[in-house]
């Protein structure tokens, strides 16, 4: 029993708690807050930025929604932004059911919801135009919630993350919610720096213990040994260890591929984490075991079923592959529903599509769709119809989907847990080639399974294939974390926005602020302290080689100088030499008979041939022996000259063996005549005469031999010292310019981005006085991956006179990035001014890639055609089969695409000062665009 004093301390320190924000916040919760939760929302409350690290599925958004509860409190703002639409939607929806409709807004680029409420849920990309524009929404904000904020090692978009960290005012509190990352000291003291004091939260621990298998065959094996497997359902330090495999699963999958099963003792884990046999998974209506990695889809879903695993995400990293697994369970006749939840799952999908033109039905893939949700089967990819996403993200949270097989996209934030994920490989194509998968995005798409306050253990698989090695599953399964990497780089955009609002100087100290920079200084603290430590020992060199009759620095640049001139010359020669080889073998002509130092048939050897390539010459020759054999510079010690000619015919024929013997008994008789060469022939290839370095060497040497230090009786030792010092400072050099090339390296592009702009008329004025031209004014209100192609588009009025579907082709070429090999010309255009205009445009592209190959940037990605077509046919008012003719695009990518489209077009209606008839002719092409399949995604 706690003493009268322990007691009292605990009385006080729960009256004091209870007069907390966090205590009213706890009492509307519906289960007792974490210890992290706690920890990160008592920083919030002490006016605190926080970032917090931690599982998925830990409960870490808890944290952004006491941030939005403290705003409330205060009368203040609070913002909740998150990497994708889709994630948005569910936050707002989510904060909706909280606050009501008069409290929450949505602003999601092509969605505008109640923007003036105090809570706002938003992409990141809108805040940061916003903080570009310094809009009036900003005014009363307390608190930004970065949803998702490891997205900042997004190649492509992750710069935005950055840019709003570094530009919200300072009085704004940061909400930062992480996965676990390996680093998040590292990024903590990174926003410690540039927001203010940020505690940092880290919770290893994982609500829903998850267990790894691997479905060897009909077989689920664990994964880890019995003393290890659970081990690896956390993040502890324990589980960053490489855990005991399994030995059963190691002897499995040690096996030539394709051997039998083996025997059926093994074990699955099922129910509260207790092990059981192993049960008869083999698949029902009396099939026979598959062999090992042949698995049929349908098949391991019904052991899924049957281990009561059920529902499941499984992971395929191709949207081909998502949509053909869902149609081989229909043809398996595979259902998972019952008659009731089938009806249940028909009528939320008649009132979902009842806007669908019917007419777009079958080119919507609708049919297969439907019959997949209505078995409880569906996929979900980028490829899929938004609205078609929305359906199957809903029907699976209700529990009547049970399986989805999906691309890694739907690892990233959307509200999708399940009971059990099945990886079908460890490799997966980005695009240009097959990767492997590394341990964060392991954990990544691992995370969804296991649902808090359902389940109460989760469950990992990776299917068994050959080749397959289980030290492979497990090095993935045991690494809980993984290191988050700054993707940050300046853009046209970005560089613009900054020189308007700050100027280039402090610009610059500002892009010395990112946590791009900050972890490029981070890695060469080690350099710069093996640089003071070189320092050092060559300070302890030169005075080891310091000698008492002179300065035996100067003698040491007289030996290094003559050592550099023999070096060069010896340089010289071999170029020469080289450049004489190659001539030699370019001036022989059929016919000339040469003698071959070296290589497998040196002697003498008739040309069959005249080399094509000065880079690489080769020539076929005809040797003594009456063999053809081919010859280049390897070959050679010296110029290749002819010591003799005979003439042979243009088309000379050496099929046979009898042709090629009497050629070269031909070649012999013409050498024993003595046969003259061709006249003049190799007189440019002149004995080699010493230039002018030779008198110059003489000096050299006579300034050695008269200097004090040659008279040294401890020279030698001197110069041993010497020795060392000139490879310790050459090392140190090198070292020096390592942390020259990455210190400044963010504001090195900008500076280079910004003589790039002033070339191009973008940059106007010197030094300290740069400022923008109306161009440069324009370009900030452009905001995409071809952002200054795009501006320079606008300045050379390629959009004039164009109708308004032209208009929308021409945008969509500004856009549009096929996944495939671009389209870069079309056989046929929709309009002749369009064709113009598109021609102007890769003009317009390859004037820019050129300035940017002088000032050593990225190229811009060259215009793509590939949808000029399908958006001129849509702007026209053709139906969805008609819009994709002769396409390969998939219709949600058309969706999407359009969808962007459909931005860049408004982003160009509305720039300050642009021209009211360019202006309607934008907004009417966004009316062409903005209807059917289209409008029903905005």
């Amino acid at each position: 029993m706690p003493s009268y004093a322990e007691q009292y301390l605990r009385a006080k320190a729960s009256a004091a708690h209870s007069k907390t924000a966090l205590y009213r916040f706890e009492k509307g919760q519906s289960f007792p807050l974490d210890d992290f939760q706690v920890q990160a929302c008592t920083s919030l409350e002490a006016g605190r930025s926080v970032l917090c690290a931690a599982p998925t599925g830990a409960g870490k958004t808890l944290v952004g929604e006491f941030a939005i509860f403290l705003a409330r409190e205060k009368g203040m703002k609070a913002f909740y932004t998150t990497p994708i639409k889709a994630l948005s939607n569910q936050k707002y929806q989510d904060l909706l059911a909280v606050y009501g409709p008069e409290q929450v807004g949505l602003l999601t680029g092509d969605t505008s919801i109640n923007h003036d409420a105090p809570i706002l849920v938003m992409t990141t990309e809108v805040l940061r135009n916003m903080l570009y524009a310094d809009s009036a929404a900003l005014k009363d904000l307390a608190y930004v919630v970065m949803d998702e904020v490891h997205y900042l090692a997004d190649r492509t978009r992750g710069a935005v993350w950055e840019e709003v960290i570094l530009h919200l005012p300072e009085h704004v509190d940061l909400v930062a919610l992480s996965a676990t990352i390996s680093n998040a000291e590292e990024f903590g003291a990174w926003l410690d720096t540039v927001r203010g004091q940020t505690d940092l939260v880290v919770s290893e621990h994982r609500p829903v213990p998850l267990w790894q298998h691997v479905l060897y065959g009909h077989r689920l094996l664990d994964l880890f040994a019995p003393e290890g497997n659970q081990a690896g359902s956390d993040n502890s330090k324990k589980s960053q260890q490489q855990l005991p495999i399994n030995p059963e699963l190691r002897q499995l999958t040690a096996r030539r591929p394709g051997a039998g099963s083996g025997s059926s003792r093994g074990f699955h884990r099922l129910g509260k984490g207790k092990r059981a046999r192993e049960r008869n998974l083999e698949p029902r209506q009396g099939r026979s075991e598959c062999r090992p990695g042949r698995l049929s889809r349908p098949a391991m879903v019904r052991i899924l079923d049957q281990a009561a695993l059920l529902p499941a995400i499984c992971f395929i990293f191709s949207r081909a592959g998502c949509d053909g697994a869902v149609r081989q369970c229909i043809d398996d006749d595979l259902r998972l529903t019952t008659d009731a939840q089938a009806q249940t799952i028909r009528a939320y999908i008649a009132q979902a599509t009842a806007s669908l033109d019917r007419a777009d039905l079958a080119v919507l893939g609708f049919y297969e769709w439907q019959e997949g949700l209505v078995r409880g089967v569906a996929a979900h990819h980028a490829g899929l119809l938004p609205l078609f996403k929305e359906v199957v993200e809903a029907l699976f949270s209700e529990g009547l989907i049970r399986v989805v097989f999906a691309t890694e996209t739907l690892a990233l934030g959307i509200n999708m847990p399940a009971r059990s994920v099945v990886i079908e490989k460890l490799t997966k194509f980005n695009g240009h080639s097959h990767e492997s998968l590394t341990p964060g995005e392991f954990t990544q798409l691992t995370g969804r399974a296991g649902r808090r306050g359902i389940d109460v253990e989760g469950h990992a698989l990776v299917l068994w294939r050959p080749g397959l090695e289980a030290s492979a599953v497990a090095s993935l399964a045991s690494k809980r974390t993984y290191p988050l990497n700054s993707s940050f780089k300046p853009t046209y955009n970005m560089s613009a926005h900054l020189i308007a609002q700050f100027g280039v100087e402090p610009s610059e100290r500002i892009l010395e602020n990112s946590f791009a920079q900050f972890q490029a200084d981070a890695s060469v603290v080690g350099q710069a302290q093996r640089v003071k430590k070189n320092e050092r020992v060559l300070a302890g060199y030169e005075q080891a080689m310091a000698c008492h009759l002179a300065d035996f620095s100067d003698y040491l640049i007289l030996h290094e100088r003559l050592l550099e001139l023999d070096q060069r010359e010896e340089k010289r020669k071999r170029r020469q030499n080289f450049s004489q080889l190659k001539s030699s073998l370019m001036d022989l002509l059929p016919g000339d008979i040469v003698r071959i130092p070296r290589g497998p048939q040196p002697g003498a050897a008739l040309v069959l041939n005249r080399a094509q390539s000065l880079e690489k010459p080769r020539l076929s020759l005809l040797t003594e022996q009456g063999r053809v054999r081919t010859l280049d510079l390897r070959d050679l010690e010296g110029p290749l000259l002819p010591v003799s000619a005979l003439k042979i015919p243009k088309r000379l024929s050496l099929k046979t063996a009898k042709e090629r013997k009497d050629l070269a008994s031909r070649m012999r008789e013409a050498l024993y005549r003595g046969d003259p060469a061709r006249k003049g022939v190799g007189q440019k290839f002149a004995a080699y005469q010493p230039p002018s370095w030779e008198e110059e060497r003489q000096n050299l040497k006579r300034a050695i031999a008269q200097h004090p230090c040659q008279g040294c009786s401890e020279r030698d030792d001197h110069l041993r010292w010497a020795e060392r010092w000139k490879k310790l400072n050459r090392d140190t050099e090198a070292l020096r310019r390592e942390i020259q090339k990455r210190t400044n390296t963010i504001a090195q592009v900008f500076g280079r981005i910004t003589q790039l702009l002033g070339e191009l008329g973008y940059v106007q004025g010197q030094g300290s006085e740069r400022s923008l031209t109306p161009a440069g004014q324009t370009l900030r209100q452009i905001y995409g991956e071809r952002d200054l192609l795009t501006s320079l588009a606008l300045e050379q009025q390629l959009f004039r006179g164009l109708d308004p579907a032209s208009t929308a082709a021409l945008a969509s070429a500004l856009v549009f990035e096929g996944k495939r090999e671009g389209v870069f010309g079309l056989s046929a255009y929709p309009d002749p001014l369009l064709a113009q205009s598109l021609d102007r445009l890769q003009g317009q592209w390859q004037r820019l890639t050129e300035a940017e190959g002088r000032h050593r940037l990225p190229f811009t990605e060259q215009p793509d055609l590939g949808m000029v077509w399908p958006v001129y046919r849509w702007a026209q008012g053709k139906n969805l089969a008609q819009a994709l003719a002769s396409s390969d695009l998939a219709a949600g990518d058309f969706v999407r695409w359009t969808k962007q489209v459909i931005d860049c077009l408004d982003q160009l209606a509305h720039l300050r000062g642009a021209d009211p008839d360019f202006s309607g002719q934008c907004l009417a092409a966004i009316d062409l665009l903005r209807r059917g399949v289209v409008a029903l995604s905005l």
